[in-house]
């Protein structure tokens, strides 16, 4: 493991995960004195979702004459982002695969070694590299204490990946990575969606970062997916983060004017998307 970059990512991200370290601590609740106490070092949750196909990538494959493609079988992991970014062997805590009705149910997930986010991802040809984050420590503070439910996967077809890649084009991307690389795959990126608290998109939405020397990185696709801009998001409340190619990029992220959403974790790394939703408060919709 690097543990070099862990821990410099960790310090230029800036979290406080001390109420995470060894020991036993009651789960979070309205009355504390009836919480269930946990032992952190040893806890093990199950994860628990849906894995669906994007639903702009689902229009766009309709406006080609193509269904979506199926997830039932296909094999779907929990990992830690920062981890992958660094190449770390523990970066993945399970695996499972989607069923039929498009749930999964991961056991036995440890979460003593999760430091800011837990992710999900399909790993399938036909599919871009890329995980959706379930769990992000900056709503709480710490691990996960019980299992994750109800959690959404957003898988992205090739298909998507290459029209969002013609969208931001070939000039912007060699700028974007000195010249080296000529998809968003290949260089990484952070694809997000801005909603409100009802979960519908937020047009006009402008996203920012905590790191202003990568705020030129942040693009908006256009509805139709033809093009990107830097204004704000469409309709769909999309927006995109392209990376550079090189080593993990760590930040936080939110919405400019809007201190109802809180700063995320997010970050970037080269042959890897990441996929969040930004939503108003600490719940999702």
């Amino acid at each position: 493991m690097k543990s070099s970059c862990l821990l410099a990512s960790f310090a230029l991200l800036g979290l406080n995960l001390a109420a995470c370290g060894s020991g036993s601590m009651p789960d979070p609740g309205a009355n504390t004195e009836d919480a269930q106490i946990v032992d952190l070092d040893n806890l093990q949750i199950t994860v628990r979702g849906r894995a669906e196909v994007l639903p702009e990538a689902v229009r766009l494959l309709a406006e080609q004459g193509q269904p979506p493609p199926s997830l039932a079988g296909v094999p779907l992991v929990i990992e830690e982002p920062l981890r992958v970014g660094v190449n770390d062997a523990s970066a993945t805590f399970g695996a499972g695969s989607v069923e039929e009705d498009n749930g999964f149910s991961v056991s036995d997930v440890a979460v003593k070694d999760i430091h800011l986010s837990l992710a999900a991802g399909v790993e399938q040809e036909g599919f871009a590299r890329a995980s959706t984050i379930i769990f992000d420590t900056a709503f709480t503070g710490s691990r996960p204490r019980t299992d994750v439910i109800d959690a959404q996967v957003w898988a992205l077809p090739m298909a998507f990946h290459n029209a969002l890649t013609r969208a931001v084009g070939d000039e912007n991307l060699r700028t974007l990575t000195g010249g080296q690389l000529l998809t968003l795959q290949q260089a990484g990126f952070v694809l997000g969606r801005v909603v409100d608290a009802h979960g519908q998109p937020v047009a006009g939405a402008r996203v920012r970062l905590d790191r202003d020397e990568l705020a030129h990185r942040i693009y908006y696709p256009s509805e139709d997916l033809s093009q990107v801009g830097q204004e704000g998001t469409s309709a769909t409340g999309l927006f995109l983060y392209v990376h550079s190619g090189g080593d993990l990029e760590t930040f936080h992220v939110s919405v400019q004017g809007r201190d109802e959403y809180v700063w995320r974790n997010a970050g970037a790394m080269a042959g890897h998307g990441l996929v969040l939703t930004l939503f108003p408060g600490t719940r999702a919709p």
